[in-house]
């Protein structure tokens, strides 16, 4: 497997991908995740040009360099919140998932932040209780940033929260920054601030194909 930066040419793959990562939603009675669209692509390309979109892909396999797998992620408060992280079911249980989690946290662990984070719908297998398998742990109302509260408030907006949801956190331990290094905030000046995408994280099934079930989801 190799994990790449995202290019233009992805970004309509990564689209596809998040459709079809929302459908195990649907068995769920969540169809409201399910029909979401996904990211539009302008907000797509602004992730990428700010280099916060990185892709799985298998150059082994019959799909080459496609994209079988996408994370986008923000700084928020001092770590590296992942936005949204998807896999293609096709690719089911091959540790996709896993594998792009793994990547942010070995570059928020070189850029100096303190943990990864993100947002997660408790009751749904691949979501809440996989997240914590592999090392994130439930904050509590008190522990919530000024950042992460906001980011609950744009998905009550949204009506993600007719469905149980919670913020997560994995801690990291930084490493000795180099002197190329990125800034913890890599957007470029011609991407405003306010392309910042909406909440709507989770999206769709399992974050990764250890699950038996389908595959995708946003933090």
């Amino acid at each position: 497997m190799r994990i790449r930066s995202a290019r233009r040419s992805d970004l309509p793959l990564l689209q596809d991908i998040e459709r079809a990562a929302g459908e195990p939603f649907r068995a769920l009675g969540m169809a409201f995740v399910a029909d979401d669209d996904p990211p539009p692509l302008d907000l797509l390309e602004s992730y990428r040009q700010a280099d916060r979109c990185w892709v799985a892909t298998d150059p082994l396999s019959a799909t080459g360099d496609r994209p079988l797998g996408y994370v986008l992620a923000d700084p928020v408060d001092d770590a590296l919140h992942i936005e949204q992280v998807s896999v293609d079911p096709c690719a089911a249980r091959r540790g996709i998932g896993r594998a792009l989690i793994a990547h942010l946290a070995e570059l928020a662990s070189a850029r100096g932040m303190a943990a990864l984070t993100l947002t997660t719908f408790t009751d749904v297998p691949w979501n809440a209780p996989y997240y914590a398998r592999i090392g994130f742990r439930v904050l509590p109302e008190a522990e919530l940033t000024d950042g992460l509260r906001t980011i609950r408030a744009e998905e009550a907006q949204h009506g993600l929260d007719r469905w149980p949801r919670v913020c997560m956190r994995r801690e990291l331990t930084p490493t000795a920054r180099t002197p190329d290094a990125r800034p913890s905030d890599p957007r470029p000046p011609d991407v405003p601030e306010a392309v910042n995408p909406p909440r709507i994280p989770d999206a769709s099934g399992p974050a990764d194909a250890s699950e038996p079930v389908a595959v995708s989801g946003n933090a």
